[in-house]
């Protein structure tokens, strides 16, 4: 699907509507299948990685579980740092997607359409030259406006700059336990890896689970999804752990390109809550009654869940 790159603009919203159409009666109640996508990259060094590290480890660690391709959402500003642009082109040698994923990460929610607008022309600009770009844009906290005339704002001046909407079907904090993690390295304490591994694979696996759930409630069916990470430390130790996981269940691994081929991938939904993704942004539009977010996706639960766990320890020397 990397040709989708190099159509003329206008033509490439037509012939991804047009796939849609012609793959949906194709299309059955078939669960698994799911894309990996990374957001904020390149994150700077941190207490255990290196920025340049992260990246090494991220490389090899898609390479070891035979992930081809997966896609980097990078912010320009942290290009500027740690070796950032040079580790931006090490993803794309090895064959990674790299899309815009705004300037200086402002929320939409607390920032002026124009000057986000702008922020997403200014990436474009740093971006776009890079090996691997594509015109792929994933709003900073999946915000996408807290009114219509925003929302439709940013939505109509992304069409205008020939970018589709990068979102995301599983949405969890992965954020939140990175900050543990790191909250742990700089208070000293003792980590039991294993014990983190587990909890990572655990608590990314069963939101897949709770997010394919509503969309073959509410679609009929199971998306190809694409799973919300971070280009974080967890990942880089623990992404074949997961994609083992996730293959264990009987799921297959696929590239973003093919993930945004689905049929929601030209469904717009026409509601101002998106901050779970598109499979909960869909459901709230037909008016779906059940829960919307994941359990996990909650500061107290996960402290709560890694104390339970005894992930961290007080060195006692």
């Amino acid at each position: 699907m990397m040709f989708l790159n190099i159509l003329n603009k206008p033509f490439r919203r037509i012939f991804l509507g047009l796939l849609s159409v012609i793959l949906w009666p194709c299309m059955t109640a078939m669960a698994g299948e799911i894309a990996l996508s990374f957001d904020d990259a390149p994150w700077g060094g941190s207490e255990y990685f290196t920025g340049m590290e992260r990246t090494e480890a991220m490389i090899k660690s898609l390479k070891d579980a035979d992930v081809s391709q997966v896609v980097f959402f990078c912010c320009s500003d942290r290009t500027q740092y740690q070796n950032g642009r040079k580790r931006l082109k090490l993803y794309a040698v090895a064959s990674h997607l790299l899309a815009n994923h705004s300037h200086s990460h402002p929320d939409l929610h607390k920032t002026d359409a124009k000057a986000f607008i702008e922020g997403i022309q200014q990436a474009h600009d740093s971006l776009s030259s890079l090996p691997g770009f594509i015109e792929w844009f994933r709003y900073p906290m999946l915000h996408e406006g807290k009114t219509r005339p925003v929302r439709d704002s940013v939505r109509n001046a992304l069409e205008e700059m020939g970018y589709i909407n990068g979102y995301v079907t599983v949405d969890n904090y992965d954020f939140y336990m990175e900050s543990l993690f790191q909250r742990a390295l700089r208070d000293g304490k003792e980590v039991d890896f294993d014990k983190l591994k587990d909890a990572y694979i655990n608590i990314l696996w069963s939101a897949i689970e709770f997010y394919d759930d509503i969309a073959v409630k509410t679609l009929g069916r199971s998306p190809k999804h694409v799973l919300l990470l971070h280009e974080n430390d967890l990942a880089a130790l623990f992404i074949d752990d997961l994609v083992k996981h996730i293959r264990g269940q009987g799921w297959e691994i696929i590239s973003p390109a093919e993930a945004y081929t689905d049929p929601i991938a030209t469904h717009i939904p026409d509601v101002l809550e998106n901050g779970q993704g598109r499979v909960a942004a869909i459901a709230r539009e037909k008016g779906y009654d059940g829960d919307y977010r994941h359990p996990t996706e909650s500061v107290e639960y996960l402290d709560k869940y890694f104390e339970e766990l005894e992930v961290f320890k007080a060195d006692e020397k």
